[in-house]
């Protein structure tokens, strides 16, 4: 098949730091040139593929500190869409609801990764003014505050399977990686390192829009012993970071819509604590790749709990379900589905 990936801008394929979802398309887009199709990658310049890359934008808009308008280079994305979509047998959108419009009327099969929170109350209205577009859910939990759109399949993410290495946790510390936000709680998982006894150290990046939340609920908590703040860090510290680890903290406080960290940990062998909100129950086995969690009080026994799991189940938890190429070809049934479809836009959820 001839597919177009189209990214966002504001991160490069793959992210030189912190980016989940264009991550996601990196691994996606490499994987579906293995399984032997031609694909077409429509992202930042300074994006890296085995598929065919063209560059919209010089480079990733979050690191250019002179943009001021992110919008108008995902204009320019779509009109470069626009110019080319004849010649692909299936478009695949990671740019949320922005190429609704043009490709609603366009003669080619496309689909939309629904890759954030979908509790907004401005989406529903959107949603009803384009109730046959086909998107895709990235776990069952991120569908139930919209339930309206019309969901084709849940994919669930994957990873390269020799991307990360299994580690053997000698480092004894607890983990946290991701954002330092009030969703995503490191304030929660440092206390309950405290109260489990443990280190923590956290690899996280700090958004403009959360260093009030910083400024107010972490930034003291660096000073203390128990804490070691690494900040971002790149793919290719990730197998030592998460390997070395005890286990992972995940004590999210909103609907996750998935969490890369989770298998990332599980890659490494590493088990999970996670708080039972959003996809963590469809992603985490208690028991045998984690804990899954109700409170802080549960976490913290938990801790106490990690060295009864075994590390190598928990890597064959990631091996089973979670790879790169299971994803691609999951991804690779649903165009087969579109493309055979007369009319693309109007497939419903089977």
């Amino acid at each position: 098949m001839k597919i177009a990936q189209v990214s966002s801008l504001m991160e490069a394929v793959p992210p030189k730091l912190y980016g989940g979802t264009e991550r996601i398309v990196a691994y996606l887009t490499d994987e579906l040139v293995e399984l032997g199709h031609e694909v077409t990658l429509f992202a930042s310049g300074d994006s890296q593929t085995r598929g065919s890359l063209v560059p919209v934008w010089p480079h990733a808009l979050r690191l250019d500190a002179g943009m001021r308008d992110y919008l108008a280079p995902h204009i320019i994305l779509l009109e470069t869409l626009a110019r080319r979509a004849h010649e692909f047998d299936v478009i695949h959108l990671h740019i949320d609801y922005l190429g609704y419009p043009l490709l609603e009327r366009m003669d080619v099969p496309f689909v939309t990764t629904l890759h954030g929170r979908l509790d907004l109350p401005e989406l529903r209205p959107l949603y009803e003014a384009f109730p046959d577009v086909p998107v895709v859910s990235i776990s069952n939990s991120q569908r139930e505050p919209l339930p309206i759109a019309n969901y084709v399949e849940t994919i669930y993410h994957g990873l390269p399977e020799d991307l990360l290495s299994p580690g053997t946790g000698e480092g004894g510390y607890l983990a946290f990686i991701g954002r330092i936000s009030p969703e995503k709680a490191p304030d929660a998982a440092i206390r309950i390192a405290a109260a489990g006894g443990m280190n923590i150290k956290i690899a996280a990046k700090i958004d403009k829009v959360d260093q009030a939340y910083f400024e107010e609920h972490i930034e003291q908590s660096f000073s203390l012993p128990h804490v070691e703040y690494i900040g971002e860090i790149d793919e290719s510290r990730k197998s030592e970071f998460l390997g070395n680890a005890a286990g992972l903290l995940f004590p999210i406080a909103w609907r996750e819509p998935f969490g890369l960290a989770m298998i990332e940990a599980m890659a490494c062998g590493t088990p999970v604590i996670a708080m039972r909100r959003g996809s963590v129950p469809e992603i985490i086995e208690h028991g045998v790749s984690g804990f899954i969690v109700d409170t802080e009080e549960e976490a913290i026994a938990a801790v106490a709990r990690l060295p009864e799991l075994d590390r190598g189940r928990v890597r064959r938890a990631f091996e089973d379900r979670f790879t790169g190429r299971r994803m691609a070809e999951d991804y690779t049934r649903l165009y087969e589905r579109l493309i055979a479809l007369e009319q693309p836009a109007r497939l419903k959820l089977a």
